[in-house]
């Protein structure tokens, strides 16, 4: 349900929004606005406000639009023709058509600048162990050290960090990473960037080895899976596991290291319960990911808050640092967005990283379940999302109509009603493609993993 009620505010948030700087433009402009729908298809509710559009709520709600007085449309009333959008100048159209997704754009501004003033709740850049064979291992980086710049770029949160890489680790053969230890020396180091798979795209961060440093956690029981192995074999949340087959047990991944390479064996595991102990046989399940078997037990480790709290912060800016901020952040994605639209079209990126409305859904129901900060942080991001990809120079999308106004603008006369046609039928055929792939990498996503 929350995943449900997530996805149809995000939706309704950046429909609305997006239709709405249309409609504002077009009536700025003098154009008469018919209807300003939120979905497409049936309309469930209406209403006439006394200028005479038509608001509209329609059955399906991915999308809206807002329809104005066009002489292209359906035949309008002398009296009413100075209202027509065609009858527009070539830089009124292209201004309504644009304000769409500026629209979206000013949103992510504001919901950024909102964050940045109220308080972002933020992961100190400490980093973990790294894995062997990673950048970050083969460089000499160790656990406890803290990033605090990349490619010579301030990092001041484990966030930071994420974006900086994912940034610069696209196109450069090699990252610089400034790092200090809890000893307070510092470190220069190259991270050498030679595979960049789907892997890498998808986890970029845990391909380079720069993951995050997590404190050692007690071997204490906290929740268990119902039927699971450690649930039939009678374990309960509060015990401390001891020792499993004789071997000293100091901390939970210890106990995750021995079950996985446990699958259906049994481990005589000794627990503490109330100042007894005592010991039980509990035979892990077999699990398969990613065509390699590892063994659970279906349970899960106290987590004290106190462990984590030296490694969290908050970042809260004054109102014009939090403006500076949002502005700069919506438009370092906005133009990443664009190069990796860009290196798919051209290969060079995987289109395995195009998501579809089901990644989205469960994306809005993550971030809502973690709190109002990260649903806004993705409402943003989405939206800038769309913002992009409404400019993009496609027929049918708002960037292919401004492609028109341009060349109009150039030769003093509109483009081809033939010409519109085909290019009609070339951007049906690209968005079919694209929900195509999105679709798919969902169901992929949801059913592989």
């Amino acid at each position: 349900m929350t995943t449900l009620l997530a996805f149809v505010a995000t939706l309704a948030i950046l429909i609305i929004f997006h239709e709405f700087g249309h409609y504002l433009v077009a009536r700025l402009a003098g154009v008469k606005v018919l209807r300003f729908s939120v979905g497409f298809g049936k309309v469930i509710l209406q209403r006439s406000d006394r200028h005479g559009t038509e608001w509209a709520l329609a059955a399906i709600p991915l999308g809206g639009y807002v329809k104005m007085l066009d002489e292209r449309e359906a035949p309008v009333a002398p009296e009413l023709l100075d209202q027509a959008f065609n009858r527009k100048s070539v830089a009124a159209r292209a201004a309504i058509v644009a304000a769409g997704p500026l629209a979206n754009f000013l949103l992510a501004i504001v919901l950024f600048w909102a964050l940045f003033m109220s308080g972002v709740p933020i992961l100190k850049p400490v980093l973990g162990e790294p894995s062997s064979g990673t950048p970050a291992a083969l460089a000499g980086i160790k656990s406890g050290e803290m990033v605090t710049a990349v490619n010579g770029e301030v990092v001041e949160s484990f966030q930071d960090l994420h974006w900086l890489a994912l940034k610069h680790a696209i196109g450069d053969d090699s990252l610089s990473v400034d790092t200090v230890d809890a000893k307070g020396h510092l470190a220069h180091r190259t991270l050498t960037l030679s595979n960049r798979d789907e892997t890498f795209e998808q986890a970029p961060l845990k391909a380079l080895g720069l993951v995050r440093y997590l404190p050692p956690l007690p071997p204490v029981l906290a929740e268990l899976t119902p039927g699971g192995a450690a649930a039939r074999a009678g374990l309960m949340p509060g015990d401390r596991i001891r020792a499993i087959d004789d071997r000293r047990i100091g901390h939970w991944d210890e106990v995750v290291t021995v079950v996985r390479a446990s699958a259906d064996v049994g481990l005589r595991i000794q627990i503490e319960r109330g100042g007894q102990t005592s010991t039980v046989v509990v035979v892990p399940e077999s699990l398969t990911v990613n065509g390699q078997s590892s063994g659970r037990i279906g349970a899960a480790p106290l987590i004290d808050p106190a462990l984590f709290a030296p490694y969290q912060s908050e970042a809260r800016y004054g109102p014009i640092q939090a403006f500076s901020r949002a502005l700069g952040r919506t438009w370092e994605l906005s133009a990443f967005s664009l190069e990796m639209m860009g290196r798919m079209l051209i290969g060079e990126a995987s289109l395995k990283n195009l998501s579809g409305p089901i990644t989205i859904a469960d994306y809005a129901g993550q971030s809502a379940a973690s709190g109002a900060a990260s649903f806004i942080a993705f409402l943003a991001l989405v939206s800038i999302s769309l913002g992009v990809l409404n400019l993009l120079p496609v027929p049918l999308l708002d960037g292919g109509h401004l492609l028109y106004y341009f060349a109009e603008f150039l030769t003093g006369k509109p483009v081809p009603e033939r010409v519109q046609e085909i290019g009609q039928r070339i951007g049906i055929g690209f968005l079919g493609l694209l929900m195509f792939f999105a679709l798919f990498n969902d169901l992929q996503r949801l059913f592989v993993g």
